[in-house]
C-alpha cells in the first residue's frame, strides 16, 4: 500500500553566464579589485549553475543542498543585476517535466529571458528532487518516517510558492508543469502524502485507535482535495488519478477500521460491524478498479477478519443493532503537517558569492543621487564663473587695468603685455584652431555609433514584424517594438544631445570668428604688437592723483575675491558623502528607497555653506564694481579728451577682451571635446547593449522557429475524414501496453453464427483428380490442390496457400469452409451412415486474420449437390463449379 507519487525533474539547457555577467560588471565597476573579485564570483556561479542543472542529480539530500544553494543564490543575485529583455537579458530554456515529446518534435519547452523564470523552474526542480529523496525512505524506521514527512513539506511548500508566484514572474502563460493549477495540485499531493507518513508514524507507534482514526480521515481528506483539482484536467499524467482516488479510499478505510476499534472498545458493537462494511467496500473499490497500481490485500485481508469476528460475536452474544452508514457519526480530523514556508536562504551552506556588490535599486539611487550633486555643483560653479565673466567685461568695457597702466600714451599697458604671453603660452591660433577641427570629427563618430545601434534594433523588429505577421498567435513572444521602446527613447535623447551640442560649437565658432582678429595681433611679438596700438598724448599728469590710487586699490580687491572663487570652486568639486550606506539602511528598514528624499536632505547639509558663501561673493563683487565705476566717472573727466586717445583706449579694449574671448572659447572647446569623449564611451555601452539585446532575441528567435517548426510537423497533414463503415472493425492486434480503463461500462456480447458440424476428412486418391466432369482446366496436381473459391461476402486481405500431402486433405485456407452447405441434415442418404460426429473446429484465427464466416442460408447457397454412383461411398465429394 506503500504507494508515494514523486515528481520528474524539469531539464534546462546550457547558459552562458560569465560572459554577458562579466561585461556588465566590466562596465558598471571601473575598479581594478573590484572587478576583479566580482568576475570570480561570475565563474563561481556559472559553476553552480552547471553543478545543480548540468548532470543527473541523486536522490540525496547534497544533491538537493546543491539545487537550493543555487537557487539561493539566484534570490540573492537578482537585486544585483538589471536582469530583463531590454538590459541583461538573459534567455533561459526549460522543458516540461511532464512532457515526453514525440517522434517528430520534442518535448514542449519555453525560453524567456527572465531570471524570474529559471527561480521558478530551479525551485521546481527541488521539490521534485525533495519528493523523490521522500519516497527512497525507508518507512520501517523513525529516521525514515521524519526524513520523508520533512521533505514532503518542503515539496509541498516550494509547489506552493510557484503557485503564488510564477505568473508575476514571468508575465506570460508558462508551460503546463509550472502552471498555477498544476503545481498548486502538487503542492496538496505533497501534503497528503506528509500526513500519511504521520499516519504510518502513529501506527508503528501504536497509538491510540481515536488519534489514528482522525489522522487517517485528514489524510483522505487531503487525498480527495488533490483528486479533485486534477479530475477534469490533463496537466498531470494518467497515473496519477487513480492513485490518487485509491489513495483517498484506502485512508477512508484505515479510518473506519480504527473508528470500528474505538467502538469496539465502548461496546457499540452496531456501529463497529457498520464501520467495517463501509471499510470492506472501500477495499473492494480499490481492488477492483486500481488493483494495478494500489495493493489492498494486506489490509483487505485484516478488515475482513475483523468483520467476520465482529459479525460473529454480534449474531451469537450481543444483537446489537446496525445502523446505516449515513447515520454513523462523523470521525474527526488532525492536520499534523503544514507546507514549508519558502524563504531565502534555504541552504544551510548558504554564501552570498556576491555578498559586497550593492542591491540595483541602491545602484540606481546612488546615480541619480550622482546627477543631482553634479547639478548642484555645476550650478554652484557656473554662477561663480558668470559673475567672474560679468566682472571681466565690465573692466574690459572701461579699458581697466589698461587705462591706468597707459599714462605714457606711447608704451603697451603690463596688462596686454601678459594677456599677450598667455595667449602664446596656450598655443595661440593654432591650438584654437585645432580644437575648432577636431569637433566635426568626434560629432560624426557619436553619431555613426548612434545610428547603427539604433539600425539594428530596427532591422531586428522589422524581421520580427514580418514572422509574427506569417505565424500570426502561434508568434508568441513579446514584440520588439514593445520592447525596444525603453532603448529607442534613450537613443532620442543622445541624438537631442548631439543637436544641442552642434548648436553649442556654432556659438563658440561664431564668437571665434569675432575675436580672431585681435587674438591673432596678441599673438605677434612685442614689437608689431607696440607698432599696432595708435600712440597717444601721454598723460602723466594723473600718475600721482588720488583717483588712480583708488581704482587700483578697487582693481586689487576685485581681483582677490576671483581668486577666492578659485579656492571655493575647488572646494566645491571635492566635496564628497557616500551615500551607499545611507541607501542600504532605507532598502533594509522600509524595503524600498526615497532617494529623492534623502539626497536633497544630503545635498543640502554638504552644500549649504557653500551656497551661502557664493552669494557673499557676488554681493562683493557687485559692490566694488559700483565703486570701480563711479571712480572710472572721476578719472576720466580728468584726461584729456582727444581723437587720438579714443582710437588708442578702444584698441586696448578690444584687445583686454580677445584675451578674455580666447580664455573662455578655449576652455569651452576642450569641454566639448571632453564631451564627445565622453559621449563615445557613453554610446559604445549603448551600442553594446543594443548588440546584446538583438543577439538575444535572434537566438530566442532561432529557437521559437525551431519549436513552430516541430509543431508544423507534428499536426496532420490532412484534416480528418469519415472511414467506411466496412473498415471500422479491424483485426485484433496486440494487447496495448497500457492499462485498460478501469470505469468502461461493460457490454453484452454479440452472439455470432456457429458454422455446422464438419464432417471428417475424405480420403483423396489422385485418380480422383481425373474423374470425369471436372473441368481439364481446372485439373489439380496431386500434391498442391488449390483452394475453393470462398463465400460471396466481404473479406480481408488474401489469404496464402497451404500444401497439402498426396493422399490426403490439406488444412483449408482461414474464413474459408467448402463443407459448409453439406451439414448432417442435406447430405446424400448413402453418405449419411458413413458419417462420424466431430467436434467443430475451433482453431484460434492466426494473427491479422479473420475467424470463420457465418453459414448462410441453405436456401441462398450458391452450390449444388450431385451424387456420383460410380464411386465407393468413401470416396470425396465435391461441389461442382
Amino acid at each position: 500500500m506503500a504507494t508515494f507519487i514523486s515528481v520528474p525533474l524539469k531539464k534546462s539547457s546550457e547558459v552562458d553566464l560569465v560572459k554577458p555577467l562579466s561585461k556588465f560588471v566590466t562596465a558598471t565597476y571601473p575598479a581594478a579589485e573590484e572587478q576583479a573579485d566580482y568576475i570570480r564570483s561570475v565563474e563561481e556561479l556559472n559553476k553552480l549553475r552547471k553543478s545543480a542543472l548540468g548532470r543527473p542529480l541523486d536522490k540525496h539530500e547534497s544533491s538537493l543542498e546543491i539545487l537550493l544553494r543555487y537557487y539561493d543564490q539566484l534570490c540573492a543575485v537578482e537585486p544585483k543585476f538589471p536582469f530583463s529583455e531590454n538590459q541583461l537579458c538573459l534567455t533561459f530554456t526549460w522543458k516540461d517535466a511532464f512532457d515526453k515529446g514525440s517522434l517528430f518534435g520534442g518535448s514542449v519547452k519555453l525560453a524567456l529571458a527572465s531570471l524570474g523564470y529559471e527561480k521558478t523552474c530551479v525551485l521546481f526542480n527541488g521539490a521534485a528532487l525533495a519528493s523523490q529523496i521522500a519516497s527512497e525512505q525507508n518507512l520501517d524506521s523513525d529516521e525514515g518516517l521524519k526524513a520523508a514527512a520533512k521533505y514532503y513539506q518542503l515539496a509541498s511548500g516550494a509547489f506552493g510558492h510557484i503557485k503564488d508566484t510564477v505568473l508575476s514572474a514571468l508575465n506570460r502563460e508558462p508551460t503546463m508543469d509550472i502552471s498555477p493549477e498544476t503545481v498548486g495540485t502538487l503542492s496538496l499531493i505533497m501534503l497528503a502524502q506528509a500526513q500519511e507518513v504521520f499516519f504510518l508514524k502513529a501506527t508503528s507507534d501504536k497509538m491510540k485507535d481515536a488519534i489514528i482514526a482522525k489522522l487517517a480521515n485528514q489524510t483522505a481528506d487531503f487525498y480527495g482535495d488533490a483528486f479533485k483539482q486534477c479530475q477534469y484536467k490533463e496537466n498531470l499524467p494518467k497515473e496519477v488519478l487513480p492513485v490518487l482516488a485509491a489513495k483517498h479510499c484506502i485512508m477512508q478505510a484505515n479510518a473506519e477500521l480504527h473508528q470500528s476499534l474505538l467502538a469496539k472498545q465502548k461496546k457499540r458493537f452496531g456501529e463497529e460491524i457498520a464501520r467495517l462494511q463501509h471499510a470492506t467496500e472501500l477495499v473492494k473499490t480499490v481492488a477492483s478498479r486500481y488493483d494495478e497500481y494500489v495493493s489492498v490485500k494486506d489490509l483487505s485481508d485484516k478488515i475482513s477478519r475483523a468483520l467476520t469476528a465482529a459479525k460473529k460475536d454480534n449474531d451469537f452474544i450481543y444483537h446489537d443493532r446496525v445502523p446505516e452508514v449515513k447515520d454513523l457519526e462523523h470521525i474527526g480530523k488532525a492536520a499534523l503537517v503544514k507546507a514549508t514556508a519558502i524563504t531565502p536562504p534555504l541552504s544551510a551552506k548558504f554564501t552570498d558569492l556576491f555578498e559586497k556588490m550593492v542591491p540595483m535599486a541602491v545602484q540606481q539611487s546612488m546615480s541619480v543621487y550622482s546627477q543631482r550633486k553634479a547639478e548642484t555643483v555645476n550650478r554652484l560653479v557656473g554662477t561663480m564663473r558668470e559673475a567672474t565673466n560679468l566682472c571681466n567685461g565690465v573692466l574690459a568695457s572701461l579699458n581697466l587695468p589698461a587705462a591706468l597702466e597707459d599714462l605714457s600714451g606711447d608704451s603697451i599697458p603690463q596688462s596686454i603685455v601678459e594677456k599677450a604671453r598667455a595667449i602664446v603660452q596656450q598655443g595661440g591660433l593654432q591650438s584654437i584652431e585645432q580644437l575648432i577641427r577636431d569637433l566635426p570629427e568626434l560629432l560624426t563618430r557619436n553619431r555613426e555609433i548612434l545610428e547603427e545601434s539604433l539600425k539594428m534594433l530596427g532591422d531586428e523588429e522589422s524581421t520580427d514584424s514580418e514572422l509574427r505577421s506569417k505565424f500570426s498567435q502561434r508568434w508568441n513572444r513579446t514584440p520588439s517594438g514593445d520592447l525596444y521602446k525603453p532603448l529607442r527613447a534613450e537613443g532620442g535623447n543622445f541624438r537631442s544631445v548631439l543637436d544641442k551640442a552642434v548648436q553649442a560649437d556654432q556659438v563658440v565658432r561664431e564668437r571665434y570668428n569675432t575675436h580672431c582678429e585681435m587674438i591673432a595681433l596678441l599673438c605677434k611679438p612685442e614689437a608689431e604688437l607696440t607698432a599696432a596700438i595708435p600712440s597717444a598724448n601721454p598723460v602723466k599728469t594723473l600718475q600721482g592723483s588720488e583717483v588712480v590710487s583708488v581704482l587700483r586699490s578697487q582693481l586689487a580687491q576685485l581681483e582677490e575675491v576671483k581668486k577666492e572663487r578659485e579656492g571655493l570652486e575647488a572646494e566645491i568639486k571635492g566635496v564628497a558623502f557616500d551615500m551607499s550606506s545611507s541607501f542600504l539602511t532605507a532598502l533594509a528598514q522600509d524595503g524600498a528607497i526615497n532617494e529623492e528624499a534623502l539626497s536633497m536632505s544630503q545635498l543640502d547639509q554638504s552644500y549649504g555653506n557653500y551656497s551661502q558663501r557664493v552669494q557673499a561673493s557676488l554681493r562683493s563683487q557687485e559692490e566694488l564694481l559700483g565703486k570701480v565705476q563711479a571712480s572710472h566717472q572721476e578719472f576720466s573727466k580728468l584726461k584729456q579728451s582727444n581723437s587720438e586717445a579714443n582710437d588708442r583706449e578702444e584698441v586696448l579694449k578690444k584687445l583686454a577682451s580677445a584675451h578674455d574671448s580666447y580664455v573662455e572659447i578655449t576652455s569651452n572647446l576642450r569641454e566639448g571635446t571632453k564631451f564627445y569623449n565622453d559621449l563615445t564611451e557613453i554610446l559604445l555601452k549603448f551600442q553594446n547593449k543594443c548588440s546584446d539585446i538583438v543577439f538575444a532575441r535572434k537566438t530566442e528567435r532561432d529557437e521559437l522557429l525551431k519549436d513552430l517548426q516541430q509543431s508544423i510537423a507534428r499536426e496532420p497533414s490532412a484534416p480528418s475524414f469519415n472511414v467506411p463503415a466496412y473498415q471500422t472493425n479491424p483485426a485484433p492486434t496486440a494487447a496495448d501496453p497500457n492499462p485498460a480503463p478501469r470505469t468502461v461500462f461493460p457490454q453484452q456480447p454479440q452472439v455470432k453464427a456457429q458454422p455446422p458440424q464438419r464432417p471428417p476428412p475424405p480420403a483423396f486418391t489422385p485418380q480422383a483428380a481425373s474423374a470425369p466432369g471436372n473441368p481439364p482446366d481446372n485439373q489439380p496436381q496431386p500434391g498442391n490442390p488449390p483452394p475453393m473459391a470462398p463465400p460471396s461476402q466481404a473479406q480481408g486481405p488474401p489469404y496464402p496457400t497451404y500444401q497439402g500431402y498426396p493422399g490426403y486433405a490439406y488444412q483449408m485456407p482461414m474464413g474459408y469452409n467448402p463443407y459448409a452447405a453439406y451439414g448432417q441434415y442435406n447430405m446424400p442418404p448413402a453418405m449419411q451412415p458413413n458419417m462420424q460426429p466431430y467436434i467443430p473446429y475451433q482453431q484460434a484465427p492466426a494473427p491479422g486474420q479473420g475467424g470463420f464466416p457465418g453459414t448462410p442460408p441453405t436456401q441462398q447457397h450458391p452450390y449444388t449437390y450431385q451424387q456420383q454412383p460410380q464411386h465407393p461411398p468413401h470416396q470425396p465429394y465435391y461441389p461442382q463449379q
